[in-house]
């Protein structure tokens, strides 16, 4: 059974669990993710590759306490084993040689767009890394994106880096400022569909990186439909990644709340069971 190496917390309700998997650590690529069950009676998530490290057979993500199964996650230990830890899954990412590369990021997807941005570095791209948080104390992984980075831009709520604009504004400067080629963007469904709509006038291609309701990540299921150029797709096996201008993110942001009201009364059941 697969177990925790290191459970970390980078930023307030930010997790990075580091799992012994020494299979899924020799064959994973940039984009991919695996499927995490925190214990018996968890549900099964998919988390994104942050890192991997193939000789010490480890395989690290980076993902956002807010239910249930997240805030069992945050809770494990080294030396904790979990049931479930399975991938990699979906489709590598297209890291080649396109020019200049802008890599935008928001909350877990700060750690997520690290091993795209290190692909593309490697296959000779520059490589523009955008960072947005809401406040300086909430960017983590800032050694590991400037080692990459050909320029880190940050934009933050708090002013500290010079500006507060949101994401779609500071999306916008970058265009000004220079020719970007291909744009990839990671984070909640509002930041990946704000950096869509921001390069839309441009018609940059800008690749989103989807992981919506999942149950077992390898396209029986069914759960993970998306509408992306007005044909369903399924996310686990013809994505993660799809083209931000094609996606319906009004049924997107619609199927992620549409079982919202059932993860609040799961997560109050759990919590009356650890203090009753």
């Amino acid at each position: 059974m697969p177990r925790v190496v290191r459970r970390e917390r980078l930023a307030p309700n930010i997790h990075m669990l580091e799992v012994e998997a020494p299979e899924i650590a020799r064959k994973c690529l940039p984009g991919q993710f695996v499927i995490v069950m925190p214990d018996a009676r968890g549900e099964r998530i998919p988390l994104t590759i942050a890192d991997w490290d193939r000789e010490r057979g480890t395989v690290t993500s980076v993902f956002l306490a807010v239910g249930t199964s997240t805030r069992k996650l945050a809770l494990l230990n080294a030396g904790d084993a979990v049931p479930i830890f399975a991938g990699p899954l979906g489709r590598p990412s297209d890291t080649g040689l396109f020019g200049t590369v802008l890599c935008a990021g928001g909350c877990f997807g700060i750690a997520a767009i690290h091993p795209l941005a290190r692909a593309f570095k490697k296959s000779g791209n520059r490589v523009v890394v955008l960072v947005d948080v809401k406040a300086d104390y909430l960017f983590y992984w800032k050694d590991r994106l400037e080692a990459i980075a050909d320029d880190l831009v940050i934009s933050s709520r708090d002013g500290l880096y010079g500006g507060t604009d949101f994401v779609p504004g500071s999306v916008g400067a970058v265009l000004a400022r220079e020719k970007i080629d291909r744009v990839v963007a990671v984070g909640c469904t509002y930041f990946m569909s704000s950096v869509a709509e921001a390069t839309r006038p441009s018609g940059i291609r800008t690749l989103v990186s989807l992981n919506p309701i999942m149950v077992d990540g390898t396209g029986m299921c069914g759960a993970c439909r998306v509408t992306v150029d007005g044909r369903t797709k399924f996310a686990c096996v013809d994505g993660p990644d799809f083209d931000g201008h094609l996606v319906d993110w009004d049924e997107l942001y619609m199927r992620r709340k549409s079982y919202f009201d059932d993860e609040i009364r799961s997560l109050c059941a759990w919590e009356e069971e650890r203090f009753p």
